[in-house]
């Protein structure tokens, strides 16, 4: 069956490798196994530290590295699917890039029927924003800073929109993004590159700066120090980009001072969080499509990884088919 390699850095090429099967019944800990067939994928920021592979951590396998995808249950030891059912499905590790892959049954959630299934795939990355935003206090009536307008961005201001934010403040060094940022939901864009970010908030919000800033970033790089410089005194930052395991030159009494929080979000709920962005999506709550950019087969995989990767043409959300 087709798998994905990334055999070296920024290149990626298809290869067949054995079938994977069922493990034959389920554990203790595991209510059972479904053998999921991927459809339709959809590039994430942390596929690129496989792909681009400058971190010892993320030396790709073969199978690496797609996480986010909706397809059809093939086969199954346990009850919570039948054979047929269309799911969402989050593998371990980034293992997903196979023609059909076990994973726990317990990974997967159904695919509502409603939205265009590009748009239903998007549930995944918005659960795990869902999941960061119930870390912090109320945003009603909040200014609120978003660090960073990649897709995660756009969709935090999508979602901090609906949960009734009086100002959207998305700051990115790149105009392309910060053109979408409105259609997300955005109250106001700043562009570091050419505005002081401090100035252009502290004006915004008559002076007090952010209820709650949040950074995403993403891996590469991270603005620790931006989020300081950005919270009001007893406000909240919302730390979801992944960070280094050591940051050096924290300015930690900036915070201190400012008798702020920090919140971090790893883990989301297959039970709670990403159920809850599939029915904010299907219900018409929300609306993802503005960052649905790309889309292809997957025999142009490495096509699909450059865009992404370099953000050609406005590059959001690359998604990438796979043969049904």
């Amino acid at each position: 069956m087709l798998a994905g390699h990334i055999y070296s850095p920024r290149k990626i090429k298809l290869i067949d490798v054995p079938d994977l099967p069922l493990d034959g019944g389920a554990s203790n800990q595991d209510a059972g196994q479904i053998l999921f067939q991927p459809e339709l994928a959809c590039l994430c920021g942390s596929d690129l530290l496989f792909f681009e592979g400058d971190y010892p951590e993320y030396q790709s396998e073969v199978g690496q590295s797609l996480h986010e995808m909706i397809g059809r249950v093939v086969e199954t030891n346990g009850e919570k699917f039948s054979v047929g059912d269309r799911v969402l499905c989050v593998p371990v590790e980034h293992f997903g890039f196979y023609e059909r892959f076990p994973v726990s049954e317990a990974r997967a959630i159904p695919v509502d029927a409603r939205p265009p299934e590009d748009q239903a795939l998007l549930a995944q990355p918005l659960g795990t924003v869902l999941y960061g935003l119930k870390k912090v206090p109320s945003v009603l009536d909040k200014d609120v800073v978003v660090l960073g307008q990649g897709p995660i961005g756009q969709l935090f201001c999508a979602a901090l929109r609906n949960l009734g934010a009086r100002e959207i403040i998305a700051i990115d060094p790149l105009d392309s993004r910060l053109e979408t940022s409105p259609k997300m939901g955005a109250t106001a864009v700043v562009n570091p590159s050419r505005d002081n970010v401090v100035s252009a908030v502290r004006q915004i919000t008559g002076g007090t700066l952010a209820d709650l800033v949040v950074e995403a970033v993403g891996h590469r790089e991270q603005r620790m120090n931006d989020c300081f410089d950005l919270v009001r005194k007893g406000g909240d930052i919302l730390f979801f980009g992944v960070p280094e395991n050591t940051i050096d030159d924290v300015h930690w009494r900036v915070m201190f001072d400012k008798n702020a929080s920090i919140h971090t979000s790893i883990g989301p709920s297959f039970e709670r969080d990403f159920p809850l962005a599939m029915k904010w999506i299907a219900e018409g709550r929300i609306d993802v499509s503005p960052i649905i950019t790309h889309r292809f087969p997957v025999s142009e995989i490495q096509l699909a990884f450059d865009t992404f990767a370099e953000r050609r043409e406005g590059a959001q959300k690359v998604f990438v088919d796979f043969p049904k």
